[in-house]
């Protein structure tokens, strides 16, 4: 448990109603969408749930939060699983929260303490700078502005990066030659592109992309949901996708990823964003995230990622077979 004196990030209370009995809390299930839910639908039920523990007592969990898709997952509960096996800090999991913006969203208004963000997503996305190629540069704006705006720390890199993969099938690449992006650009008019939902909204996404290789598609883009982008790509419902360059079913599926010849995409080092107040409310959390330090490299997340998307196993049972290749299977406080 933390240590007393030291009082966990306050969160906004909701209504909430607790019951007679001390430490019970009765609140009436919500229902709602998964499916492009709104920003302050999905905070309203965030801050729900923690005001709940804060009307009935007792002390706060830290709380991990991800995105809504396989590596966030797995990175997630990651996090999570680590602080709670080198620590006695308390541990709650938020995970599959959304996009980036609805993370992000969650971080600074403090429905979640941490979650592991890509510092190119940030410094487009969030921050709307155009792309920049130097990581260094991108690392050192990002920490130096999350701190201005939101008192928001980075900890260091986990030791991969996950830039955007421009992918064509395999038999595609072979038959008509193709290496790069810009190897493909001639091709395009005839093609029929995939992009998920937020590819096509972001600063670094489709419109950039398509200005920096004038790429001209003939038929309208699909969009659909990242998990389903390859099998669509495999299946010729499309011609090219934008995919994750860490995602296990590129090479399960047999796709070619084109090389980014033109350095347009910005480096995507995975990092955890922490929120300052919860760092000083758990000493222990700053030292067991930098331990968490280039731990994963490119292709062991990939392994990671095929073993739950291609393989069908559960992230939680993937994560703990490799907090215990780390740490030992017998470990924890």
């Amino acid at each position: 448990m933390a240590r007393r004196g030291l009082r966990p990030p306050r969160r906004g209370p909701l209504p909430g109603r607790c019951g007679a009995k001390p430490h019970r809390c009765v609140a009436k299930p919500r229902r709602y969408s998964h499916r492009r839910c709104g920003q302050p639908v999905l905070a309203l039920l965030l801050a729900s749930a923690s005001a709940l523990t804060a009307a009935c007592g007792g002390e706060r969990p830290l709380v991990v939060g991800s995105k809504n898709f396989t590596e966030q997952s797995i990175l997630g509960e990651l996090v999570a699983g680590w602080i709670e096996r080198t620590t006695t800090i308390p541990v709650r999991r938020r995970l599959h929260l959304g996009g980036t913006f609805i993370a992000h969203q969650a971080l600074i208004g403090g429905q979640i303490d941490l979650y592991v963000e890509y510092t190119g997503t940030a410094f487009t996305a969030i921050l709307k700078h155009p792309p920049v190629a130097d990581p260094d540069s991108v690392r050192r704006a990002v920490a130096a502005e999350y701190d201005r705006r939101w008192s928001l720390q980075w900890t260091p890199p986990l030791g991969f990066e996950n830039t955007f993969a421009i992918l064509v099938r395999s038999s595609t690449g072979d038959s008509l030659g193709l290496r790069t992006i810009s190897d493909a650009a001639p091709h395009a008019p005839g093609w029929r592109p995939g992009f998920g939902y937020e590819f096509t909204e972001r600063e670094d996404g489709l419109r950039g992309l398509a200005r920096a290789y004038g790429l001209r598609f003939g038929r309208e883009a699909r969009l659909m949901d990242l998990g389903l982008l390859y099998r669509a790509l495999a299946s010729e419902q499309v011609d090219l996708v934008a995919g994750n360059s860490t995602d296990g079913q590129i090479a399960a599926l047999n796709l070619l990823m084109l090389e980014d010849d033109l350095h347009y995409f910005p480096p995507y080092e995975a990092a955890p964003v922490v929120r300052k107040d919860a760092l000083e409310a758990y000493p222990q959390l700053g030292p067991a995230l930098r331990e968490l330090a280039g731990r994963i490299d490119t292709r062991e997340m990939r392994a990671l990622n095929r073993a739950v998307d291609v393989d069908g196993r559960d992230f939680r049972e993937v994560v703990r077979g490799w907090i215990d290749s780390e740490l030992g299977p017998n470990s924890g406080t």
